[in-house]
């Protein structure tokens, strides 16, 4: 025989997820979750799979995938299938992303070398000069 959960109230999904209430009232505004019912007292009441639900938002988070993101795949689960597919398309292109931000962020870097190596004869040259190590033109 299959034992059935009760629903939980929000109070006791924050304090077994370590999620303040305030944020399972978001993702419940966003979509991401959703209560069954609520009691007498008008107090949320969530289903078992809540927890599991909250888990995989952090996780997802934690992987740079934005809410809407994780909607997407909630919305997918929701409808019987796995989001599995659609997660890996999301993550490409987030490993794509990364790379492109190392890539800018080598350029900055190398900006910032050619400055700093050129910054030791600073002198004020101009009244309208803050600092010219930051200021200083690149002749072409």
């Amino acid at each position: 025989m299959l034992v059935q959960e009760t629903p939980r109230l929000i109070g006791a999904i924050a304090k077994e997820s370590h999620i303040p209430v305030k944020t399972i009232r978001y993702y419940e505004e966003l979509g991401l979750l959703q209560s069954t019912r609520r009691t007498e007292g008008g107090f949320r009441l969530f289903p078992p799979d809540t927890i599991s639900r909250l888990s995989f938002i952090k996780r997802a988070q934690s992987l740079g995938l934005s809410l809407s993101e994780i909607k997407e795949f909630l919305d997918i689960y929701d409808r019987g299938n796995l989001p599995c597919d659609h997660v890996k398309v999301k993550l490409n292109n987030k490993i794509a992303e990364i790379d492109q931000q190392l890539q800018q962020l080598q350029i900055l870097k190398q900006e910032l070398i050619g400055l700093l190596s050129g910054s030791t004869t600073v002198s004020k040259t101009s009244p309208q000069l803050i600092c010219p190590i930051i200021q200083h033109t690149i002749k072409a």
